[in-house]
């Protein structure tokens, strides 16, 4: 049955994508750039002789929030383009009649907060799927990422040159972009795709060079064409970014200190592809994780951190089937003691010896990604407390991790793409390998597309574990009326966390979601966004009816800029938790609740802005209820000194969980939770180049149980005197960041951070404030102090210092 809706469901969306006319016309504007001689000072002052005849780039026209409005000539934007033997340059004027009013925070590289700014994309291709996009604040920061027709990658960095001053008639950016950091076919004649586009942040209005409609899903099927570069020789792409670190750590009245080094490698294999390597990678500055008190049947989920695995990964992002923590994280064996040992060490995190990746697309579209890590050996040592002999086990060995993406783009917004995953261990410990086709389809004109995927995972741990997942769908994604039908389904032996992460299996799910949007402005608004969705889900073997949810989000901006809305969502019938419980066949019946929400943010222009969200959850049982909310204040000092706090208390009372199992019985509990999130946030930039930030976090958790079940066999809950455990319980996790960064020239950076951090969990709960900080703070606590020096090298530049000189007369 579950096959035959989703072949249903299949079909039905080949059939309407197929059936659209051809794709509307769209207007692409051309500009025809001349080559200088000589190279204009990259310093945001437009004096230079060689931009006197460049040709101008001009009539932006408005995308937010009054699509398709010309801009005004007090506030019109002219682009000056040159292009040379070594990169392309941009001087842009960037008219304002009030020069003073321009928004200008400074903020570290790659961050944008309240400020104008101006930036290009170009695409080499000229093939609507993919752009570089290069972006300036009016205070001089740099921006750039990736935009593919999947969305916007920031986490991409390049090297380019920039600079931007205020004047007299508003402000202006100079760029200058290398051949090196663009990708563009090996042709003397090039055409590529380009679009301009420029925000001022106190109308919080954003114009475009070529017109951007903001109905259609991808920014990418807007590009303007550049012509005119012809005859130029790109340089080699090759740089090595070496790096030295020290480390002085402190814990409980032990005092170590390291000096590590390694380096990065990339180098442009032809004009598409690219292979970037860490070599002895050092990841010990980065940000810290938020743990919090799990009692989910799941995994935390934690957010990648570390450089080389966020930079350029959109490809390997494909299907959701790699999480690169599994690299380098924990140890997959406990060790077993006998009674008589226990374990003196054991690895929190697998050493990472080297990894690498090559990723790029071709010029017909074809997007090729591979990955590759290899982890070292690992041991934990247990000692014998009888005989004092100590031994080691292997918990990790030596291990490769290798992940390879095909992802072929066409008719400007489609793509089917195969992802495969495998993690091959050394020795008698399990491997594992996941395969996925997925597809997104849109008819010509982009307003409807199909999606879906086909997965299947093996584990070979002994023997083989087969799994399958699949999903299929329609969306109409443009227009004010937009609407999704899709299903998906999951098998029992569904595994892909060697490498990848995933938490429930054995279920179906069928959604139906509609979606209303006003983007043009109103009386009242300058936007209102509102959708509806429909989820039934249930349990695959045996069938089992699990869940019927509805919810409504909404979401309205006014004409103060000030975004607010609110939503609701409710069970009608309960829900089968087949999770819950810890154990294959069972479930948990939960009460029918009702969930609503409001959020509300204050202008973000003003120095003082502030953020709220309640949102409550009413079970259909007596005295079951949960409580979220949150409260944010951030204050701007200057636009160098800025300070963020939130606040985020929550209560779950009388809610029921696993609470332990025996040969015969699962045992579930009913508790009280309360957990309290404290986080402060502040930065003060010097320039565009140096800043210092502080992070700051308390979380504090605790669970009460007020007394103890044993599940039935239908999911209802019978009295019990036969579990007496004290699950009762507080953790405490404490983590304090003060980060000194300086990017003393492009590509390379100085980094001194102290990080003070500690956690625990106790036994016991409802601890007023003053004992449970005391009893933190007598735990052993981490001080931390690094300094990190990385430092760019271009072979480029690297030739011209060690060419010999010529010899003399």
């Amino acid at each position: 049955m579950n096959t035959q809706l989703l072949v249903t469901i299949l079909s039905l969306c080949f059939g309407i994508v197929c059936s659209q006319k051809k794709e509307d016309e769209i207007i692409r504007k051309k500009v025809l750039v001349t080559k200088t001689a000589s190279s204009p000072k990259i310093d945001g002052i437009l004096d230079d002789a060689e931009w006197q005849n460049a040709p101008v780039a001009t009539n932006f026209i408005e995308r937010n929030p009054n699509n398709g409005k010309p801009q005004e000539d007090s506030i019109k934007t002219e682009v000056r383009i040159l292009y040379d033997d070594t990169g392309i340059y941009f001087g842009a004027q960037m008219y304002d009649p009030t020069p003073q009013k321009i928004a200008k925070e400074l903020t570290e590289r790659d961050g944008i907060n309240n400020d104008d700014f101006f930036g290009v994309t170009l695409n080499g291709y000229n093939d609507k799927q993919q752009s570089l996009e290069f972006v300036v604040t009016a205070a001089g920061v740099q921006f750039d990422a990736k935009i593919t027709t999947d969305g916007e990658d920031s986490t991409w960095n390049s090297i380019w040159y920039s600079g931007a001053k205020i004047n007299d008639k508003g402000w202006a950016v100079e760029m200058k972009i290398p051949y090196s950091e663009l990708r563009f076919p090996d042709s003397n004649v090039q055409e590529w795709g380009m679009n301009m586009f420029r925000r001022i942040q106190r109308i919080k209005a954003s114009y475009d060079w070529n017109f951007v409609d903001n109905q259609k899903n991808s920014y990418t099927l807007f590009d303007g064409i550049l012509q005119g570069i012809e005859n130029i020789n790109p340089p080699t792409r090759l740089s090595f970014t070496p790096y030295f670190s020290t480390y002085i750590n402190n814990f409980d009245g032990k005092t170590t200190s390291s000096f590590n080094g390694g380096m990065d490698v990339k180098y442009g294999i032809n004009d598409a592809f690219t292979f970037d390597m860490t070599l002895i990678p050092d990841f010990g500055q980065a940000n810290f994780d938020n743990s919090i008190l799990n009692l989910t049947p799941f995994e935390q989920q934690f957010s990648e951190q570390r450089t080389f695995f966020t930079e350029g990964t959109e490809l390997f992002s494909k299907g959701g089937m790699f999480y690169s923590r599994r690299v380098g994280g924990e140890p997959t064996v406990y060790p077993a003691t006998s009674e008589k040992e226990e374990v003196l060490e054991y690895p929190s995190k697998v050493k990472l010896f080297n990894a690498f990746k090559i990723s790029g697309r071709t010029k017909k579209g074809l997007g090729i990604g591979f990955f590759n890590g290899v982890t070292q050996k690992m041991e934990a040592t247990i000692l014998n407390a009888e005989t004092g002999e100590k031994r080691k086990e292997v918990v990790e060995p030596w291990t490769n991790y290798s992940v390879l993406v095909f992802d072929q783009r066409f008719n400007g917004n489609s793509s089917v793409s195969l992802v495969n995953t495998n993690v091959t261990r050394d020795g008698n410990f399990r491997d594992a390998n996941a395969t996925g086709i997925l597809w997104d389809i849109n008819n010509k004109k982009n307003t409807y597309k199909t999606f879906g995927s086909l997965k299947g995972s093996w584990v070979m741990n002994g023997e083989t574990q087969f799994g399958t997942r699949g999903e299929a769908g329609i969306e109409k994604i443009a227009g004010k009326h937009r609407f999704s039908l899709n299903g998906n389904v999951t098998t029992q032996d569904w595994n892909i966390n060697d490498l990848g992460f995933s938490t429930r299996t054995n279920f179906a799910n069928y959604n139906a979601w509609y979606g209303y949007r006003i983007l043009q402005p109103t009386e009242k608004f300058n936007n209102i966004y509102m959708n509806f969705n429909l989820n039934y889900f249930h349990r695959l073997e045996p069938f089992l009816y699990s869940n019927l949810l509805f919810n409504n989000n909404n979401s309205f901006t006014d004409k103060k800029f000030r975004v607010f809305g609110g939503g609701i969502e409710f069970t009608p019938f309960g829900q089968n938790d087949i999770y819950e419980p810890r154990t294959s066949g069972r479930h948990l019946k939960v009460p029918a609740y009702f969930d609503t929400w409001i959020w509300f943010e204050s202008d973000s222009r003003k120095k003082l802005q502030y953020n709220f969200t309640i949102d409550y959850y009413a079970y259909n049982e007596t005295g079951r209820n949960q409580v979220f909310t949150n409260l944010g204040l951030r204050y701007r000092f200057s636009d160098k000194f800025n300070i963020y706090w939130s606040f985020n208390p929550s209560f779950s009372n009388n809610e029921t969980g696993f609470a332990g199992k025996n040969d015969t019985d699962i045992f579930i509990g009913r508790r009280q939770r309360n957990t309290y999130e404290n986080a402060l946030t502040s930065k003060y930039t010097f320039n565009e180049k140096m800043a210092l930030s502080l992070a700051f976090r308390h979380y504090f958790s605790d669970v009460t149980y007020k007394q103890f079940y044993t599940l039935n066999q239908d999911g209802s809950l019978a009295d019990t005197h036969n579990f007496t455990n004290n699950l009762n319980g507080t953790y405490n996790a404490w983590n304090v960041d003060l980060r000194f960064s300086w990017w003393f020239a492009p590509g390379s950076q100085l980094t001194l951070l102290y990080r003070n951090a500690t956690s625990n969990y106790l036994e016991t709960s409802r601890l007023n404030v003053k004992n449970n900080y005391d009893m933190l703070f007598n735990e052993p606590m981490v001080n931390n102090l690094s300094l990190k020096l990385t430092y760019f090298l271009d072979y480029n530049r690297m030739k011209n210092w060690i060419k010999k000189k010529p010899a003399k007369n």
